[in-house]
């Protein structure tokens, strides 16, 4: 058995991301600055959208773009149940009804279909998580909705991944939120970012960020005669602002994305390679060795059924070989916080993934002798 813990993920971090973190440590400021609008620049190349906003969490992004987008108390928000809780409680913050839908069960992500069946009057907003790192079709999506009906992207799984039509995520118009944390694709331990294409509202954004006022720390601090402009507070905001420490993490990573990508790739396509013709069967998520996909999780359903042992059982067993599977995620739908759900919503196929979907791990500072040591791991439980 290996003695070191194998996390479902973890970042791969070089003596680059050290020597940026030094520099900006040298230069005597490390809070919101030029390093961060360097960074937001460098994404917004990247995901080919006009503005990009960093925020201090993509739980913050994903507030923030509700918010801007008018979503107020009383309002409903559709979203799937399969996801982290940050997606429905981004409504929460807001006084607005996080209302659930269901997912495919060969995706894990919502359909159209699967988000008309929840369409109220009283909807304001549809977060589309792109489970895994696996794009939805955005474009599919709001042709079926009413216009008046604001998408927003949960993409914290997807930094690099790419919709249907090979566009990367991000391109779409829509506000898309993505998280940079500890065990995110690109890692910059914290941190989040709305990519987005209306001027006004990044200005907002920007804004909103740093408790509403004009202007930012760094702007007041490089530009003398700021001082008449800083008290100007207009409507509350928040304490939400990316840093240049993270932002110069962020800049060597997201510099290195193409190598990480190919290195999630062959572990995912390792892991298909070993397990498809295991029986009784597991089933892999659409895609999850295609080009368009992220790979940011790698979840499977395991044949429960006819296995000796429970899924309980299968997590523990392998958390002893130290491999560190886990549960992406747990129905939310079913849980108190959001109210007597158990009973007046259905949603059969969360419902069921819920109890066979474990996640193996993935990530570009592991091996291919790492997937084999997990998927032994998993066959000697399971067979």
């Amino acid at each position: 058995m290996r003695e070191d813990y194998l996390p479902f993920g973890k970042p791969n971090f070089s003596d680059k991301e050290i020597e940026a973190v030094a520099r900006v440590m040298k230069s005597g400021w490390v809070g919101m600055g030029s390093e961060t609008i360097a960074f937001e620049q460098d994404l917004v190349a990247y995901v080919n959208a006009p503005y990009v906003v960093s925020v201090n969490s993509c739980t913050s992004a994903l507030f923030l773009s509700l918010l801007v987008s008018g979503v107020q108390a009383g309002d409903e928000v559709i979203c799937p149940s399969l996801t982290w809780c940050s997606t429905a409680n981004a409504a929460l913050y807001l006084g607005a009804k996080p209302v659930f839908c269901d997912v495919d069960a060969d995706t894990l992500c919502v359909t159209p279909e699967s988000i008309l069946s929840k369409l109220t009057p009283r909807t304001k907003a549809v977060v589309a998580v792109h489970f895994g790192g696996l794009a939805i079709d955005v474009k599919a999506l709001r042709a079926a909705l009413p216009d008046q009906v604001v998408i927003i992207e949960d993409a914290a799984h997807a930094i690099g991944a790419r919709y249907p039509d090979g566009s990367p995520v991000g391109s779409s118009g829509n506000l898309t939120c993505f998280s940079f944390y500890a065990n995110k694709n690109i890692s910059t331990g914290e941190g989040g970012a709305i990519a987005l294409f209306d001027l006004a509202k990044a200005s907002r954004l920007q804004s909103l960020r740093q408790h509403a006022l004009p202007l930012d720390a760094w702007k007041r601090f490089t530009h003398p005669k700021s001082l008449l402009l800083s008290n100007q507070l207009a409507e509350l905001g928040y304490k939400m602002n990316y840093t240049d420490l993270q932002a110069a993490i962020g800049r060597v990573q997201l510099s290195r994305i193409g190598e990480f990508e190919k290195i999630r790739l062959a572990l995912a396509q390792r892991y298909v390679e070993r397990l498809e013709s295991f029986k009784p069967a597991i089933k892999f998520q659409a895609e999850c060795v295609h080009l368009h996909h992220a790979r940011h999780l790698f979840t499977i359903q395991l044949p429960v059924s006819e296995m000796r042992f429970d899924r309980a059982e299968v997590l523990l067993a392998l958390r002893a070989k130290n491999i560190g599977a886990s549960i992406h995620y747990a129905p939310l739908h079913l849980m108190p916080l959001y109210g007597d759900n158990a009973e007046s919503v259905s949603l059969p196929v969360t419902e069921n993934l819920a109890k066979c979907i474990i996640t193996l791990p993935i990530g570009a500072s592991m091996s291919i002798s790492d997937v084999d040591y997990v998927v032994d791991g998993l066959l000697a439980v399971i067979h």
